[in-house]
């Protein structure tokens, strides 16, 4: 991962540059990192088998076209179980349903999340049942933290895009956030972050997803960029 958190540093001082200079400079500026500079994103597999199929990856190129940060376009498939997952600094999970995570799986993300990982986790179509399942697991690989509301006046709603709400069909919502020492290490959703409304053969039909998704999606990858 430390290739991976130097390239971050970079990002982290290309969006500082384009704070203090405006936005259409920084703008002009979202091509500062190219070529093999690219930061990867993992889309988690995890419980064996189960994969991260119905979350968006659109934000990650409305990042690119917004900000300095030169992310790869497409998410790459990567188990919880192997060490691979040390060489991302950012990885995504979601799903839908119950599951339970594997013993490695639990050391690893425990692992991840302390080495300077960052972990963006969605229910998808804002199902209880995985929503249920993820605490009870944080809970079992982080005993000694919790999940805290995330206040409407932290830095990670105004990184790129300045974000006043969180919207569903229900109403405003709130993110929760781990967060170890002085940093959230993980941003997790209940309702859902997933941008279906961008995928074909994805739906999210009963639930309460964010609709602003995709730029709060965006503000998660740099916020995790510069810490």
């Amino acid at each position: 991962m430390r290739s991976f958190l130097a390239s971050c540093g970079l990002v982290f001082f290309a969006l500082v540059f384009m704070a203090s200079d405006g936005a259409d400079q920084g703008r002009s500026a979202a091509a500062g990192m190219s070529g093999d500079d690219s930061i990867a994103a993992a889309n988690l597999i995890y419980a064996g088998t189960r994969s991260s199929v119905c979350f968006s990856d659109r934000f990650l190129s409305v990042a690119a076209q917004r900000s300095t940060i030169n992310a790869a376009r497409r998410f790459q498939a990567v188990r919880l179980a192997d060490e691979e997952v040390y060489e991302f600094p950012f990885a995504m999970m979601t799903g839908e349903g119950s599951f339970s995570l594997t013993e490695i799986e639990r050391e690893n993300l425990r692992r991840y999340l302390k080495r300077g990982g960052f972990l963006l986790t969605s229910a998808g179509c804002s199902s209880r049942d995985w929503d249920t399942s993820f605490r009870r697991e944080l809970r079992l690989i982080f005993p000694e933290y919790s999940l805290e509301t995330i206040a409407a006046d932290h830095e990670i709603f105004r990184t790129v895009f300045t974000i006043q709400n969180l919207e569903t069909r229900l109403g405003n919502t709130t993110l929760e956030g781990l967060r170890i020492g002085d940093k959230i290490v993980l941003v997790h959703s209940k309702d859902g972050l997933n941008d279906t409304g961008t995928m074909h053969g994805c739906c999210c039909c009963g639930g309460a997803e964010i609709r602003n998704a995709q730029q709060v999606n965006v503000n998660i990858l740099a916020y995790a960029l510069m810490q």
